[in-house]
């Protein structure tokens, strides 16, 4: 079979490596279609650590960093009962605890980390599974709140997790879904996607209230301190962060009243935001293809991952079976 991997930092290889074998509680996947993680990928190939303290080493782990893949059981581990061989499955988690990743052809997954999928569904339609995953538990964040349904609920950062979270927040029901950045092709393809109005991050535009004209909820899916804290600025009763955090933020006296607000964490990822999403996929109020700006062979990974470097691509789609 071939596989990926990032040998350094700017070169990727598409090599020749053996099937693996599912253990127990595994299954062998044939990978159907896998979809690019932006910020992973930009941050593997160009030989940055992905969060704070992480330690690169290269060759990277052989098809990592790709995780959002769909595929088909083809064999299974000893005892293994719960998944069929034929059975159409996604990637729900990536643990990192696999040796090898989904930017191969075949890769041995825990059946744990599947969800089973149906087969009608596109490469396209599911293979971020994981990633609608991600952002479906910064829902069940607010959900301890009491939920987003019947109220305004802002969304900052309109990238891939940013234009799940505008459909999520509608099918939770949330009265008012406000999207917010600075690229106007991000907001237009978020107001296409159901978000009821996309504004730039204009603080003259928007002066700084939490009364008049505020948030009654938000998420921040930028991990930047200025995206936080114009949210904080504008936000009634919570913001919750799903971004990846390397800098402080200031929460101030002028958040403390009038309520408080409370800016809160993430939490872990979980088989029922999984199935959550997935249902919503299924009901057709989770769109995850429009997602999907290219499709391109594996040998064409470098183009891919440059694509989104330069903010041409929103997630691009790998067929690892195209020539």
């Amino acid at each position: 079979m071939k596989l990926l991997q990032i040998e350094a930092p700017g070169r990727a290889v598409w090599k020749d490596a053996p099937v693996p074998s599912p253990g127990p509680g595994e299954v062998l996947v044939r990978i159907r279609g896998i979809a690019t993680c932006p910020h992973w990928d930009l941050h593997i190939l160009g030989g940055q650590p992905m969060f704070p303290g992480m330690k690169l080493t290269y060759p990277y782990l052989p098809g990592q960093p790709g995780h959002e893949a769909v595929g088909e059981v083809v064999a299974l581990g000893p005892d293994v009962t719960a998944l069929r061989v034929g059975a159409s499955v996604a990637v729900w988690r990536d643990t990192g605890a696999r040796p090898q990743g989904c930017y191969a052809q075949f890769n041995v997954s825990r059946v744990d980390d599947l969800l089973e999928v149906p087969a009608s569904l596109g490469a396209a339609d599911i293979a971020s599974l994981e990633l609608a995953m991600c952002v479906e538990v910064s829902f069940q964040q607010l959900e301890r709140l009491g939920g987003v349904a019947g109220r305004s609920v802002g969304l900052a950062g309109l990238g891939p997790a940013g234009l799940v979270a505008v459909q999520l927040a509608r099918a939770h029901g949330a009265a008012e879904v406000v999207g917010i950045d600075p690229v106007a092709e991000r907001r237009e393809l978020a107001a296409k996607l159901g978000a009821h109005r996309t504004v730039p991050p204009d603080a003259a535009a928007w002066p700084a209230s939490r009364s008049h004209g505020a948030l009654d909820d938000a998420i921040d899916l930028t991990g930047v301190p200025a995206s936080i804290e114009f949210l904080m600025d504008r936000t009634r009763r919570c913001v919750t962060l799903f971004g990846v955090l390397r800098e402080e933020v200031r929460f101030g006296t002028r958040h403390l009243f009038g309520p408080g607000l409370t800016l809160m964490g993430y939490g872990d990822h979980n088989r029922p935001a999984a199935e959550t999403a997935l249902r919503f996929i299924t009901e057709g109020k989770l769109r995850l293809a429009p997602l999907i700006t290219h499709t391109l062979p594996f040998a064409r990974y470098a183009e891919g991952i440059d694509l989104l470097r330069r903010k041409e691509a929103v997630k691009v789609l790998f067929d690892p079976w195209a020539e």
